[in-house]
């Protein structure tokens, strides 16, 4: 088999697992847009309770948002990286990413354990169900996607930048990228809506 012809064959593929991907990146799209409307409906029924403006603190989630979108940035500098090969780098970038994401884990698990303690749970109220459903279902992600980027580095370690691994770090830069987005709309329209 020809050079061109493998060329041709890995691009082929790249673009199929591109596109579906993106596929899958659509499908949680639509998922957090139900959660994002179950919240809207869930959201003025306190039933007396405290609401958003009472329980929140925008300073400290605004620590975590920062946190969040500066991982942001260090996995694009992994990716660069990564395209003049340069692993070790790639590594360093990754490491970062992977703290900054865990450190925004730990800060939101402790705003869930603050809330529980102050028994405030998802049982209290419609509302404080549909906070936890939505910022949960966000928190799910950024952790499977710390162990997705833990596996994806013992995989850089252990083979390099082979083709495979860079198309799977691609997907991976996919997914991290769309957590920060969907973050931005859960910062907004959770926290800064919910203080007015």
């Amino acid at each position: 088999m020809s050079t061109t012809a493998i060329t041709h064959d890995h691009h082929e593929i790249d673009e199929k697992t591109t596109f579906g991907f993106w596929i899958y990146i659509m499908t949680d799209c639509l998922l957090f847009a139900t959660i994002f409307a179950v919240y809207a409906v869930l959201r003025p029924s306190t039933f007396g309770g405290p609401g958003p403006a009472e329980l929140f603190s925008l300073p400290y989630v605004l620590v975590e948002t920062f946190l969040l979108l500066i991982s942001s940035f260090t996995f694009g500098m992994a990716m660069l990286a990564q395209r003049e090969e340069r692993k070790n780098l790639v590594l360093l970038f990754m490491g970062l990413t992977f703290l900054l994401g865990a450190g925004f884990i730990v800060l939101e698990i402790k705003e869930f354990h603050h809330l529980i303690v102050s028994g405030h749970s998802f049982k209290e109220n419609a509302f404080l169900s549909g906070f936890f459903g939505l910022v949960g279902t966000h928190g799910l992600h950024v952790f499977c996607g710390l162990i997705w980027m833990v596996l994806l580095m013992i995989q850089i370690v252990t083979r390099g930048l082979t083709p495979l691994v860079v198309r799977k770090l691609s997907c991976l830069s996919l997914f991290w990228h769309f957590l920060d987005i969907i973050w931005i709309f859960v910062f907004t329209f959770v926290y800064l809506l919910g203080a007015i």
